[in-house]
C-alpha cells in the first residue's frame, strides 16, 4: 500500500466489488469457550488465536501463515464430536443482510456472500488426516460436523435468496495439484448432496441467484458433478492445475470463470509483459467478448508479487476490455 501510495485499494485499481453481510447473532451472544480445547495455550499470548469454530491458529511470525491446531483432534468417542459446540446461526437476524443487498442495488454493485465452508470447517475442527480416516472407517463421526456446517450453510443461503442476493460463495479445498484429496466418489457420496441441498433451497426461493464455487487444484473429475447441482461460476480455474481453454471448450454454457491467472506463475514470477501476454491469451482463447469470464488472481497475492505485476494486470484487463468486449471498463 505504502508503495502504492493509498490503502484504498478496491478505489485505486477500480475493482469491481461486490457488497453484502450475513446473518447477525442476537445482542449478547458470545462463541462457546474453546479455550477448554487448547490447554495451556492463552488466545492473545505468543501468537496464538482461536477462531469462530474453535481452531486454534498459531503463528510463526510468517506473514499470514498459520498451524492449525484441531479442537477434536485427539477424540476417541462419537461422543466427542457430538458434544462439540459448533455455533449454530438459527434464530440470526438478516437485517443487516437484507440492508446490505438493498445498498448494493442502489450502488449497482452486486449483491452477494459467503455462506461458508463444509469440508474445510470439519477437516478443520477434526484434523486433517482423522477426518479422512473418518471418512473411511467411522463414516458417522464425519458426516455429523459436514451436517452440522451444512445446516449453518444452509440456512445463510437461503436468507441471502430472500434478500435477493445475486448470488451466494461456496467452496472447498477438496483437490491438490494434481488430482482429488479423495475419490471423486467419496465427493459424490459425501459433499456433493449436502452442497446440493444449500442450492436447491436457494434456488427454491430465487431461481436465478448465482452460485459461486471455490476449490484450488484440480478438480476436473468433479466439474459434471458441480454443474448438475447447479453451481454456476467456477473459482478459481488454477492454470497450474486444469487446462482452462479445454474446461471453457466443454463447459462454457454451463460456468462462468473467476481467477485463471497464476499466482504460482505468472503473478509472482512473471515479468510485466508475460503478464500482458498472459491477460491477452486468455482473454481471446477463453472468448471474453462472450461473457462469463473474470480475470483474476487464482489466489491471495503473497508479498513476493511484484507491484508492477498487479499494476499491469488491472491496466491490461481495461485494454483487452475495451479492445474484445467493447467496453471502457471491465464489465
Amino acid at each position: 500500500m505504502a508503495k502504492i501510495g493509498t490503502s484504498e485499494l478496491a478505489k485505486h485499481f477500480d475493482m469491481d466489488v461486490a457488497h453484502g453481510a450475513g446473518l447477525t447473532p442476537p445482542p449478547g451472544f458470545k462463541l462457546p469457550d474453546y479455550s477448554v480445547y487448547h490447554p495451556g495455550k492463552v488466545p492473545g499470548k505468543d501468537g496464538f488465536s482461536i477462531d469462530g469454530n474453535g481452531c486454534g491458529h498459531q503463528t510463526a511470525g510468517f506473514y499470514h501463515f498459520t498451524e492449525y491446531i484441531s479442537p477434536l483432534r485427539d477424540a476417541e468417542e462419537f461422543a466427542q464430536i457430538e458434544k462439540y459446540p459448533i455455533a449454530g446461526n438459527a434464530g440470526w437476524s438478516d437485517e443487516t443482510m437484507r440492508k446490505a443487498g438493498q445498498e448494493a442495488l442502489a450502488q449497482g454493485r452486486p449483491a452477494g456472500i459467503f455462506v461458508g465452508h463444509m469440508y474445510e470447517n470439519a477437516w478443520q475442527v477434526r484434523g486433517y488426516e482423522p477426518f479422512l480416516e473418518d471418512l473411511l472407517v467411522q463414516r458417522e463421526w464425519a458426516e455429523l460436523l459436514l451436517d452440522r456446517f451444512c445446516e449453518n450453510n444452509l440456512r445463510a443461503a437461503v436468507a441471502a435468496a430472500k434478500a435477493g442476493y445475486d448470488y451466494i460463495a461456496t467452496g472447498d479445498d477438496v483437490a491438490n495439484q494434481n488430482a482429488m484429496m479423495f475419490s471423486p466418489d467419496m465427493w459424490r457420496t459425501v459433499m456433493k448432496p449436502r452442497w446440493a441441498k444449500v442450492i436447491a433451497a436457494a434456488r427454491a426461493i430465487k431461481p436465478d441467484i448465482h452460485v459461486w464455487y471455490h476449490s484450488d487444484g484440480n478438480i476436473r473429475d468433479i466439474l459434471d458433478d458441480i454443474v448438475e447441482i447447479g453451481i454456476t461460476i467456477l473459482n478459481p480455474v488454477q492454470p497450474e492445475c486444469m487446462d482452462p481453454v479445454a474446461i471453457r471448450r466443454r463447459f462454457g454454457k454451463h460456468l462462468a470463470f473467476d481467477g485463471c491467472v497464476g499466482t504460482q506463475t505468472t503473478f509472482p514470477f512473471g515479468t510485466t509483459d508475460d503478464m500482458r501476454r498472459v491477460v491477452r491469451a486468455l482473454a481471446e482463447s477463453l472468448q471474453a467478448g462472450n461473457g462469463g469470464l473474470m480475470l483474476s488472481p487464482t489466489h491471495v497475492l503473497e508479498p513476493e508479487v511484484p507491484i508492477a505485476n498487479i499494476e499491469v494486470f488491472f491496466e491490461e484487463c481495461d485494454r483487452v476490455s475495451a479492445e474484445i468486449c467493447g467496453r471502457g471498463k471491465r464489465a
